[in-house]
């Protein structure tokens, strides 16, 4: 019963300082489609990037808003949000500090095609298409890699959809608890928590299902000696046995 009461997790604690000028570097350096850049260009480019603070539960843009921004989780959790063919909302992606999300004109989107929520308290960085298109045109080197990162980014996402109509419950949620340990896992004494307030309602929006089923499949991890949880935290004890869930 302890383990109900009580969270191992460890919260976030958003401050604005903590969007600092050397970690807003940081993240822009390490961005895939900058990473080759110089320091100087950074410099310059960390410039055109515009702070936004975010509350849980805000949305930063919907599906179908004109994609005029590209953003940088700086600090906290996002979560991208889509309908399945089913018509239910689905979590396709948690993106934390260093993920890039949205999109823009010259990625061929004339909007957006997901919806982007803040997950936990957040600090996101955003670039607007125009200064986008100036740091473009300055090196043009970024286009090529900008493209194929993105392609990447759509074709998962398209494969999310696919899974949730077509795959169980069972296997779509124990791919969903092994894609956040892989992202999100810490170690705990031979256990992976994931460092995540996860409800199951949350976990129901990740596997296009109903909290009831979810709840039920979650009983069963925890009874098979799969899984531990507790309000609003899950640690992993057999990988394995999810791995053949999800049929991996």
């Amino acid at each position: 019963m302890a383990e109900h009461r009580t969270t191992p997790l460890e919260p976030d604690h958003i401050e604005p300082q903590m969007c600092t000028i050397d970690l807003r570097l940081t993240l822009l350096h390490q961005l895939p489609f900058f990473k080759d850049l110089p320091h100087e260009a950074i410099t310059e480019i960390n410039a055109l990037f515009r702070e936004q603070g975010h509350d849980a539960g805000d949305y930063i843009y919907y599906a179908g808003d004109p994609a005029a921004r590209l953003y940088v989780v700086a600090a906290g959790k996002v979560k991208l949000l889509r309908h399945a063919p089913t018509g239910q909302e689905v979590v396709l992606d948690l993106l934390t500090p260093g993920d890039f999300f949205g999109s823009l004109p010259v990625l061929g989107e004339a909007t957006h095609p997901e919806t982007a929520q803040a997950h936990t308290m957040s600090c996101v960085l955003a670039i607007t298409a125009d200064d986008f298109q100036t740091v473009l045109q300055q090196y043009p080197q970024v286009s090529l890699v900008l493209l194929e990162v993105v392609s990447k980014k759509l074709r998962e996402a398209h494969e999310v959809i696919h899974q949730i109509s077509a795959a169980p419950v069972e296997s779509r949620l124990a791919a969903t608890l092994l894609k956040l340990a892989d992202k999100l896992g810490e170690d705990r004494d031979g256990e992976l928590l994931i460092q995540l307030p996860l409800s199951r309602q949350d976990l129901a929006d990740m596997t296009g299902a109903t909290v009831e089923t979810v709840s039920r499949i979650m009983s069963q991890f925890r009874k098979r000696r799969v899984i531990r949880s507790g309000r609003g935290w899950v640690a992993i004890i057999d990988r394995e046995a999810l791995v053949q869930t999800a049929g991996m």
